[in-house]
Parts: C-alpha cells; structure tokens; sequence
C-alpha cells in the first residue's frame, strides 16, 4: 500500500492490499477500498462508499456525498461501485439523501472526464459514459449501454441493456434496450453493440424485426406489442417488458423513417 504523506486517510476507512493513494485525496469515514485500486491526488471519497477491487478513480474526481435541497447532516446512505471501473477526471458520483438508499455503479464501467452521477442512479456492468454526460436522480443504466458526450438524462429514465445513445442528446424518456438513439429519436438496432455482445444472427434479427415494428409500422404501441410478443426470442421480450413497465413513456422513432424500407433508414441513419 502506498499512501501519499499529503494525503488525509480516516483511520476507520478500510483500505484493501496493494492500494495506492496520491497527493491531497481525502478519503472520510466508513470508506471501503477493495484491493489494488489506484486513487489519483485531489479526490474526494466521501462517507459510507465502498469501490471494488483493481478500480481507476482520477484527479479531482468526488464521490459519495449527497447533493440535495434537504438538510442530509447524518444521513447514512451509500455509493457502492464494483470491480475494475475507471472513473476518470472530475467526475461526481452522490449518493441518496435519505437513509439506507443506495447510488450504484457496477463493474467494468468507463464514466469518462466531467461525468455527473447524481443520487440513487444504478449503472449496470460493462457500461460506457463518455466526457460531460450527466445523469439526473433515480436514473438506470443497463448492462453494455453506451453513452455518447454532453448527453443529459432527465430524472428517473431507463436506459435499456446494450443501449447506444448518440453525442448531444436530452433524454426524458425511456430508451428501450437494444436501440441507436440520435439527436432525439430510436433510429434502429445497436446493431454494433449486438455484434460485440456475441448475439447470434437469429437474435439480432429477431431485435430488428421488434424495433421495427414498434418504431417504423406505424402501429400504436399496443398492437406492436402484441406482434413482438409473438417471438419467444429472450431478448424480444426482454425489449417488450421494458416498454411495459415505462412510467415516462418511450423516446420516439425517427417520423422520417416510418414507412421506409430497412435499406433506406440504415441509409439515413448513416448520414445522421
């Protein structure tokens, strides 16, 4: 373990095997720090957070307190982040405002320069964030999604598995999993990130011919899912149950694309 002398360490935090601690970090209270994590100078880990094994947190970067209108003086609430996440420069992670509540990010997660993380979001494994996203309260964030830059997400949306959510986007609604998002509208599959994920063709077909049918055919939502629902593919009705436990609605298709063939919305994707 090698502490920086500058750096000011609670003697009731825990500190894991082989950590490294830099220059001027603060590390309070009730802080777990699993094993062969690399802490960079001038971070801030706050009360009651616990970070996994062989993690990455940068300069500057703040962790682990509230940030609320409400008086939260003794709050005992938690961020818990799990193995092998990078969190890079300047970015902030809060946890919740009230008792027992918990702020979570998963494992294999990259949050990139100036991300904002605020109270009780959850970030599932192997999610992507890049540089100046921020994520309101109570947001979701499935497993394998991707998020683009300067993307703001309204406060309690999903964001589905394998989701891909292009630079520049307000989100305030729920983004089904498995779909490209850009400049404010499902355009079709992630058609990379399913490839990436090892689906099988079959699969992949199957989560097209759904997003098609509930974005481009021009069908209202109930008798879309009524024919998705048809496919016993897993991951069909995987997508058909996220759209029925939305609560703020589903981010809409492109209107240019409906009615259009496959080949010619792919086209128009493309130049997006």
């Amino acid at each position: 373990m090698a502490i920086h002398p500058t750096a000011i360490v609670s003697p009731n935090a825990e500190i894991g095997k082989n950590v490294e601690i830099g220059p001027y970090t603060v590390i309070e209270d009730d802080v777990k720090i699993g094993d062969d994590c690399y802490i960079d100078a001038h971070v801030k880990i706050g009360q009651y957070t616990t970070i996994g094994p062989r993690c990455c947190i940068y300069y500057g970067t703040f962790i682990g307190e509230p940030q609320d209108h409400r008086f939260y003086k003794g709050i005992q609430s938690y961020v818990e982040i799990g193995s092998d996440t990078v969190i890079r420069e300047y970015v902030n992670i809060h946890r919740p405002p009230f008792e027992f509540l918990k702020t979570v990010i998963g494992s294999h997660v990259l949050l990139m320069a100036f991300v904002h993380v605020a109270h009780d979001c959850v970030i599932q494994d192997h999610v992507t964030i890049a540089n100046h996203t921020a994520l309101s309260g109570h947001v979701q964030v499935g497993r394998g999604a991707v998020m683009s830059g300067y993307v703001l997400v309204h406060q309690f949306c999903r964001i589905g598995s394998l989701a891909m959510i292009g630079a520049g986007t307000l989100i305030s609604q729920d983004i089904p999993p498995f779909c490209l998002l850009q400049e404010g509208y499902i355009v079709g599959p992630n058609t990379i990130g399913l490839r990436r994920a090892g689906m099988s063709n079959e699969t992949r077909l199957a989560i097209r011919h759904a997003i098609r049918t509930y974005f481009f055919e021009g069908l209202n939502a109930r008798n879309a899912l009524e024919e998705i629902e048809r496919n016993p593919t897993p991951e069909v009705q995987l997508f058909s149950s996220f759209i029925k436990e939305a609560h703020r609605g589903i981010m809409p298709g492109n209107p240019r694309f409906v009615g259009i063939s496959e080949d010619q919305r792919e086209n128009l994707a493309s130049k997006a």
